[in-house]
C-alpha cells in the first residue's frame, strides 16, 4: 500500500504518493504529511555512495506503492546526471569544522534544482501513466520559478505559470526564468510581495471551479514531493562527515521554511543530527517566532537577500501541525486567524516541542556583507547573500565546535553580483552556458495582486494564446 499522505488541516482525504504529488495543496488548504516517518536504513552505503544511490535509499519508503523500483531508480538516476559536480552537492571545508553544502551546481545555480529535476521527472511520469494533463501554478521568491520552468519547460502534458513579484527578484533571477521560450512556459510579475503571489496561488487551489478548470497542481514546497528529495542532501552530508555515526549541526538560511524542515524529516527518520539553525535576514518572522511565541507578520523589507524577503512561511505550517500532535481543526482556527490578522500566539506547549528541535537567529545587510567579505578574504571563495545569512548565524548560534557545522550554500553568487561586488570588490561571473543572459529577450506578463488577473493567464496559457 505504501505511506499515506495526511493534510494539516484535518478534512481532506488521506492520499497516497502519486495523488499527493499532482494534488499539491489539500482541497482544505492545508499541506499534505506522510502520515508515517519511515526509519532510515542505509544498508550497506557509507561516505563513498553515489548521490543518486543515497537518494534511492531515502526516498524509496515515500514513493513505494505510487512507482515501480525500477521506474524510480531510473529516474533518480536520470535526475543527477544533470548537476555539475560528480557529488551532486559537495562539501567545501571552510576550516574550524565548518563546511559549505554546495546546492548551487545544478542547471539554475540553485538549490531549488536537487529537488524540482526530480519533481519535473516524476509528475511527468505520473501524469503519462494516467494520460492527463496539468497546469502547474507556481510562485517564486527569486529561485523557485527557474528552477521550475527549467524542469518543466516543453514537457507535453504540463503547462507552467509562474508569479514573481515584481522589482523584487534579482535580475539574474528574473531573467531564468524570462528569457525561456517555450509554449508551456508563461511569467506573471505582480505588483506586490512574493506573499502576495503565495497567497494567490492558494486562493487558486482553494477554489474548486479553479482547480478543475486547469488542472492545478504545485511545484512550491508546498508540495511534499520537493521537502522529501531535500531530505536526501542531509543524509549524503552526514554519511560523508562522520558516516553518520556522530551528530552534524545544520545552518539554514530560511524563509519559506522548506529547507530546513526537510532536516527535521531527515532526524525524525534517524539521521545522526545536532542543532538545526534556522538563520533568517531582517525579514526575521521566524526568529521572532522563536523569540516570542508569536507569529507576527510585519511589512515585507527588501533585502540583499530577496528569496528570504518572506512573512508568511508556508511550511511552518508543517511543523505547527506536528507539534500540535497532528490536530488538524486548531491548525485550521490558528492560520485562519493569522491569515486575517497578521497576528497569533502559539500554544505554550506547541512553542516547546518546536524550540527543542530549531534555535533561530537572524542576520542584517551589514552582517551579510561582512560574512561575504571575511569567506572571500580568508578562502577566496564568494559567497551568495543568502548563503552567508546562514553561515554568520551558524557561527553565533553554534554549541560545540567539535561537532561539524553545515551551512547549506543555497545559490551561486553570479545570481547576486551587485551584492557580491559590493561585498568583495569583485562581480562573479556567470558559467558559460549562461553567458549570454543579459543579452536574451525577456517575456513576461504584469498584473495586480488579483486572483481574477492570474485567471486569465492560466487560461491564455492553457489555450496557447
Amino acid at each position: 500500500m505504501g505511506i499515506e499522505y495526511l493534510s494539516t488541516r484535518g478534512t481532506a482525504p488521506a492520499l497516497g504518493f502519486g495523488d499527493a504529488l499532482l494534488t499539491g495543496l489539500a482541497a482544505d488548504g492545508g499541506l499534505y504529511c506522510p502520515a508515517e516517518v519511515p526509519e532510515l536504513d542505509l544498508g550497506g552505503l557509507d561516505e563513498t555512495s553515489s548521490y543518486a544511490d543515497i537518494a534511492l535509499v531515502v526516498m524509496w519508503p515515500y514513493v513505494e506503492g505510487s512507482i515501480g523500483r525500477e521506474d524510480f531508480t531510473d529516474i533518480v538516476e536520470e535526475t543527477y546526471r544533470v548537476f555539475r559536480h560528480q557529488d551532486v552537492v559537495p562539501l567545501v571545508d571552510l576550516g574550524n569544522n565548518i563546511h559549505l553544502l554546495d546546492l548551487s551546481l545544478g542547471p539554475t545555480l540553485a538549490f531549488k534544482d536537487v529537488a524540482l529535476q526530480l519533481v519535473g521527472r516524476l509528475l511527468d511520469h505520473e501524469l503519462a501513466m494516467r494520460d492527463e494533463r496539468v497546469t502547474v501554478l507556481a510562485a517564486t521568491s527569486g529561485d523557485t520559478g527557474s528552477a521550475a520552468i527549467e524542469a518543466l519547460k516543453n514537457r507535453d502534458r504540463i503547462n507552467i505559470v509562474v508569479l514573481h513579484p515584481h522589482g523584487r527578484v534579482s535580475d539574474v533571477q528574473r531573467r531564468q526564468m524570462t528569457t525561456v521560450v517555450a509554449p508551456n512556459v508563461r511569467n506573471v510579475a505582480v505588483d506586490g510581495t512574493f506573499d502576495d503571489c503565495q497567497n494567490l496561488v492558494k486562493a487558486a487551489f482553494g477554489n474548486p471551479q479553479h482547480r478543475a478548470e486547469f488542472g492545478l497542481a504545485a511545484v512550491n514546497s508546498i508540495n511534499w514531493a520537493r521537502v522529501m528529495a531535500q531530505i536526501v542532501y542531509y543524509v549524503s552530508a552526514s554519511l560523508r562527515l562522520t558516516r553518520g555515526q556522530a551528530p552534524v549541526s545544520f545552518s539554514v538560511p530560511t524563509g519559506n521554511f522548506g529547507n530546513i524542515l526537510a532536516g527535521w524529516y531527515a532526524k525524525q527518520m534517524g539521521n545522526s543530527t545536532g542543532q538545526l539553525i534556522v538563520a533568517s535576514n531582517r525579514n526575521d518572522v521566524l526568529t521572532r517566532f522563536f523569540d516570542t511565541g508569536s507569529l507576527t507578520a510585519n511589512q515585507v523589507v527588501p533585502s540583499l537577500s530577496p528569496s528570504m524577503d518572506i512573512q508568511i512561511s508556508s511550511n511552518f505550517e508543517r511543523i505547527l501541525w506536528e507539534a500540535s500532535g497532528r490536530d488538524g481543526q486548531t491548525i485550521a482556527t490558528l492560520l485562519a486567524q493569522f491569515q486575517s490578522e497578521g497576528d497569533v500566539e502559539v500554544p505554550t506547549d506547541w512553542v516547546g516541542a518546536i524550540r527543542a528541535d530549531f534555535v533561530a537567529g537572524r542576520a542584517d545587510d551589514e552582517e551579510t556583507l561582512v560574512e561575504m567579505r571575511r569567506v572571500y578574504s580568508e578562502i577566496g571563495r564568494q559567497i551568495d547573500p543568502h548563503t552567508a545569512v546562514g553561515l554568520q548565524v551558524g557561527r553565533s548560534l553554534r554549541v560545540d565546535e567539535r561537532e561539524p557545522l553545515v551551512v547549506l550554500s543555497t545559490a551561486s553568487p553570479a545570481k547576486f553580483p551587485d551584492a557580491a561586488e559590493k561585498a568583495t570588490g569583485e562581480r562573479p561571473e556567470l558559467p558559460s552556458f549562461l553567458s549570454e543572459l543579459h543579452q536574451r529577450r525577456e517575456h513576461f506578463e504584469r498584473t495586480t495582486a488579483d486572483l481574477d488577473a492570474v485567471v486569465d493567464q492560466l487560461r491564455a496559457v492553457s489555450s496557447g494564446r
